[in-house]
């Protein structure tokens, strides 16, 4: 097994899999631009290698736990719009990719990275896994084609209106999850998917994933662009990220 590392992403090579670590578990493994960039690039180093099986996992205690708001403070609105257009072209790709995905979320996966783990083929929650989407709280329309596509429209209209916590339990029965399962379970699924990866060759995963997608990728693009476009989207970020705090805090 050959182990590449950068600051943001460490990949595993292991034969035709590969299994790419989000490697910033201090930010919750929050998609940031560098963490984006770096995703992207260990796509193509896998695709390049002849992978078949990508898997995607987060390093410590959390998925991904959506948008890095870590400079909200300081960035600009064109910053934020177009960090959230680069995610959103980013898990097209991955719903696109012409070879099985896999995702392993364990803690939290919210926002962009509960949606990185919806693009995947297989979709395995860790007991103690939860997922949320609290983006159209500030305004965003990510993903939401996608979602519907997954889950059906009306369970996703739910998810969204609402975004409220959803147990590992749960995502398995809306269809969010394909298994639930616990951590010693993990490398025999795992070996299960690695062997379903190499069933088939490469230019039929890719004709099966093209008539397999229902997703509307132009029209959630521009959705999401007409989202992150109306005035004050940072004044909202910050609104949501006040709220979510004086929720959290302890009441006299």
């Amino acid at each position: 097994m050959n182990d590449t590392t950068t600051d943001a992403v460490r990949a595993e090579h292991d034969g035709a899999v590969t299994t790419l670590w989000l490697n910033r578990a201090a930010r919750g493994n929050a998609l940031g631009q560098e963490l984006v960039e770096a995703l992207e690039t260990a796509l193509d180093t896998a695709l390049g290698a002849g992978a078949r099986l990508i898997i995607l996992r987060g390093e410590g205690r959390h998925f991904c736990t959506g948008f890095d708001l870590s400079d909200l403070d300081t960035a600009s609105e064109g910053d934020l719009a177009l960090r959230v257009l680069r995610i959103e072209l980013l898990l097209q790709r991955l719903h696109a990719l012409p070879v099985t995905t896999l995702a392993i979320a364990q803690g939290r996966a919210m926002g962009a990275g509960a949606d990185l783990f919806a693009v995947c083929d297989h979709r395995l929650a860790l007991e103690g896994s939860s997922f949320a989407f609290p983006g159209p709280a500030f305004g965003l329309v990510l993903g939401t084609g996608r979602l519907a596509g997954l889950v059906g429209d009306g369970v996703a209209r739910r998810l969204l209106l609402a975004g409220s916590t959803i147990p590992a339990e749960e995502a398995v029965h809306i269809g969010l999850a394909t298994q639930h399962l616990t951590k010693d379970a993990l490398p025999k699924a795992i070996a299960a998917a690695r062997t379903a990866a190499l069933r088939l060759d490469a230019p039929t995963v890719a004709a099966l994933h093209g008539r397999t997608r229902r997703a509307d990728d132009a029209g959630d693009l521009a959705a999401l662009a007409r989202s992150v476009a109306r005035p004050g989207l940072r004044q909202r970020i910050l609104d949501h990220r006040a709220r979510t705090l004086a929720a959290k805090a302890p009441r006299a």
